[in-house]
């Protein structure tokens, strides 16, 4: 009896050693394989994760001429686990922050759901673009805080005070973009706008890493496997813009004083030449710590420096469409080139009366676009609307519609540029509802002259040039010209034609040229080629619009250009002498003396808008 109740004992206790060494084997087994917390923390405690940015890559006009490049700054980098036994007002007043921004920026670099890659283990930005002497003044006392060093990075440089809307910025990384992309983290740069921002894949280029080992005490110990695991930064391509930086910044300079847009166009392909939008800023504004406190003043400014109106303003393009109408009349056969016209200074019909100032009457095609006669115009449409071929006032309208989307207007282009607005080409539903189905040819007469409701963009105006210019067709407006290691969008090589005979732009083409030899756009001439242009005037609740759209030369034409002057009056007043000398810049390769001093005068220019809100 005995003997068993020893043998039960000695079972038991055998027992219990076993499940004791099975728990601690399971535990083991559950913490060092299957549990991949204590992994990391394992890890953590052995390797640093040193994220290597990119060099970004530099941008060049189409001359090879670099505009805009890196230069050197430094980021303030923190390293979570190591931060202990800090002084957060010390560090605050050092950093020039507030003790609120410290608690926000570091809740901000936690927040896996803002920070979807974030460890902490790893380096992540709190403050970056320093200068050179405020990374000097922070280095001698960041050693007193746990956690935070300096590191070496770049910024954007942008070598010319010119052309901030098409280039674009980089700002921080906003909460969409890092959900959007799980390549940036807290603190990183992104493009914002323009170029930067229409690129930004192809100029971040890709990130490396680098993976040292650290002791006990958390020394750096030289690169985990001797660096075989290190990963090498690739610098992003480098990308060559299709503008010309000297014809962009005399664009700008003309425009001083003065709000609207210049957009130039190379007919051949698509390719802008410039593309200014006034008032402008210096680029630079929207680069390093000020960043934030310079976008705020020019945001809030009345005149919307910000906006890019070569894209996102819509105006009514008065006169110019005369030249998109003329097409479309002649091709529907409602007039011929030696149709005449009656214009008793305006269009009048039933009371219904659209001025026009004193000429010759009545007219043919080319002296109509040569005088810019609003009654040819507005009674030429009056027969489209009203044509017996059509069956009802909608049709017709559906047919002239038609044409203006085929020539780019009532959509985007597709501009490789953020935010491009569409403009407005009203169709028959729209008036159908507007006027619950009363309405003919004299209701929407204006549209005749570019007015009522039609509303296009300066870019949209510049490739109505480009297309007269090439007779028919045109390829979608780019800004970029390549991008190194890489083809363009094909998009950009798909030539759109307009279902309108080549011989009717011959006759728009010869009374454009007509206008510049003694009509309305002589200013526009130039003894050294053959320009062809058309003014508009447009009208506003204020004083008119001036405005301009022509091309150069004539048979082998090299630049299409719109100038939109707001408040600007005649066309000839503003735009036609604006385009002239963008023109001889563009050709020439420079301006004679002459037109030097035309240029001087046209920059002194001030245009009184008052500090309206527009």
């Amino acid at each position: 009896m005995i003997n068993n109740n020893f043998d039960n004992r000695r079972f038991l206790f055998g027992a219990l050693t076993v499940l004791v060494v099975l728990i601690y084997v399971v535990r083991l087994l559950f913490l060092q394989v299957l549990n991949k917390e204590y992994g990391a923390l394992a890890t953590g405690n052995a390797l640093y994760h040193r994220i290597i940015q990119p060099e970004r890559g530099i941008i060049l006009d189409r001359t090879g001429r670099i505009v805009v490049d890196n230069q050197p700054s430094f980021d303030v980098t923190v390293v979570m686990r190591e931060v202990s036994n800090l002084d957060t007002l010390y560090f605050c007043s050092l950093m020039g922050i507030t003790p609120e921004f410290f608690s926000e920026r570091m809740a901000a670099i936690k927040d896996r759901r803002r920070n979807p890659g974030y460890s902490s283990y790893t380096e992540q930005v709190f403050m970056s673009q320093l200068t050179l002497q405020e990374a000097s003044e922070l280095s001698e006392n960041l050693c007193r805080c746990n956690g935070f060093s300096i590191q070496s990075s770049r910024f954007r440089r942008y070598l010319y005070k010119a052309g901030a809307h098409l280039l674009g910025d980089m700002g921080e990384v906003s909460r969409s973009d890092l959900e959007r992309d799980r390549y940036y983290s807290v603190g990183d740069y992104i493009g914002k706008q323009g170029v930067e921002r229409q690129y930004e894949s192809y100029l971040r280029g890709v990130k490396g890493e680098e993976i040292l080992l650290k002791d006990a005490v958390g020394r750096m110990q030289g690169h985990y496997l001797g660096g075989a695991a290190d990963t090498r930064a690739e610098a992003g391509s480098n990308i060559t813009l299709s503008v010309d930086i000297e014809l962009q910044m005399l664009g700008e300079r003309l425009m001083q004083n003065k709000i609207g847009s210049i957009v130039a166009i190379e007919p051949a392909t698509g390719e802008i030449l410039c593309m200014v939008s006034s008032p402008s800023y210096d680029p630079s504004l929207l680069v390093g710590r000020h960043r934030g406190e310079n976008y705020s003043e020019l945001s809030s400014a009345w005149s919307k420096p910000l906006l890019n109106r070569a894209i996102t303003g819509t105006y009514p393009p008065g006169s110019i469409f005369k030249t998109a109408q003329a097409l479309t009349e002649l091709q529907e056969g409602v007039i011929n080139d030696r149709t005449m016209l009656p214009c008793t200074e305006g269009f009048e019909k039933n009371n219904l009366r659209m001025r026009c100032h004193t000429h010759s009457s009545p007219l043919n095609l080319y002296q109509a676009i040569a005088t810019s006669c609003n009654g040819y115009f507005g009674w030429a449409f009056y027969r489209l609307i009203g044509s017996d071929k059509y069956k009802s006032v909608q049709q017709a309208l559906t047919v002239w519609k038609d044409y203006m989307v085929e020539m780019g207007f009532g959509y985007a282009l597709g501009v490789d540029m953020p935010g491009e607005k569409r403009g407005m080409i009203p169709n028959a539903d729209y008036y159908d509802r507007m006027y619950s189905r009363h309405w003919d040819a004299l209701t929407i007469i204006s549209n005749s002259i570019g007015q009522g409701e039609v509303t296009l963009t300066p870019l949209q105006m510049a490739n109505l040039g480009a297309t007269i210019a090439n007779r028919g067709y045109f390829y979608t407006p780019h800004i970029v010209k390549g991008i190194e290691g890489h083809s363009l969008d094909s998009v950009y090589t798909v030539r759109h034609n307009v279902n309108i005979d080549r011989v009717y732009y011959a006759q728009v083409v010869k009374g454009m040229r007509q206008s510049v030899l003694d009509g309305t756009c002589i200013s526009a001439a130039s003894p050294d080629y053959a320009v062809c242009g058309k003014t508009g005037t447009a009208e506003n609740k204020g004083k008119d619009h001036s405005v301009f759209m022509g091309f150069a030369p004539m048979e082998k034409p090299l630049i299409a250009i719109a100038v939109y002057v707001e408040n600007g009056g005649f066309g000839a007043e503003y735009g036609a002498p604006i385009g002239a000398l963008m023109m001889e810049q563009y050709i020439n390769g420079g301006l004679s003396e002459t037109s030097l001093v035309k240029a001087d005068k046209m920059e002194r220019r001030v245009i009184d808008y008052g500090d309206e809100e527009r």
